[in-house]
């Protein structure tokens, strides 16, 4: 007998650790995890490589043909024991993180052609079930029947102290000023952008993780997933 599997969507606001939460609960169920934001940032970096961004400012109908010449793959570092972003080939997973993307990826996103073929990519992805993947509109756009949906959400000082702190273990030099007025424009972006802003689906379950340890989370996710496959 082959084993059920669902489809679980986490969304939420930057730095509310969607991702760490998503990749402990994939590795417990033994699923693919997918990270969507970073799609967009491999997006957003392949356009600033190729002078398409320039000083924040681009025209929409380059980013648009430049996404003929984008591929995004996910692959296993298996020394890390973790999934990494792949831009036409070659490991991008550090400089994907970098502010200056951080900056520019909101604006990038909003693009409906881009957002578009993104979600097909999505799409593709999540075929068999057996999947989480994070994002901003998983569970209301991508994949609006997934079983299990849950919403993330944190004080936003505290999520801006938290996305400093990792910064600066990459070893990149940024002040907490500048990463909480980043945080806070992106949050206007996302929440306010034409095409499948980011919002709560109604049938997801919000995890409010202000003082919530990693553990806490993971097990809050793990055991409603749980529940959803009657185990």
């Amino acid at each position: 007998m082959i084993a059920k599997k669902i489809t679980i969507a986490i969304d939420g606001y930057s730095s509310c650790g969607k991702s760490t939460i998503a990749k402990g609960l994939a590795k417990k169920l033994d699923y693919v995890y997918v990270d969507s934001g970073a799609m967009y940032r491999a997006v957003t970096l392949y356009c600033m490589q190729h002078g398409i961004i320039m000083e924040g400012k681009f025209s929409e109908s380059k980013v648009i043909a430049a996404m003929d010449h984008i591929r995004i793959e996910f692959k296993v570092n298996a020394a890390l024991h973790q999934s990494e972003t792949y831009l036409n080939g070659k490991n991008s997973e550090k400089e994907i993180r970098g502010m200056d993307v951080s900056r520019n990826v909101s604006a990038i996103s909003t693009i409906k052609e881009v957002r578009d073929k993104i979600v097909a990519m999505q799409r593709k992805f999540g075929g068999e079930k057996g999947i989480v993947m994070d994002g901003r509109d998983i569970g209301t756009n991508v994949f609006p029947d997934a079983e299990l949906k849950i919403f993330m959400t944190a004080d936003p000082d505290v999520r801006a102290r938290r996305r400093w702190e990792e910064l600066k273990a990459k070893g990149i030099s940024v002040s907490l000023e500048e990463v909480r007025n980043n945080l806070t424009q992106r949050d206007f972006e996302d929440t306010h952008r034409k095409h499948n802003p980011l919002c709560k689906a109604d049938d997801a379950i919000i995890l409010d993780n202000t003082s919530m340890t990693i553990e806490e989370q993971l097990e809050f996710a793990l055991k409603n997933a749980r529940q959803k496959l009657g185990t």
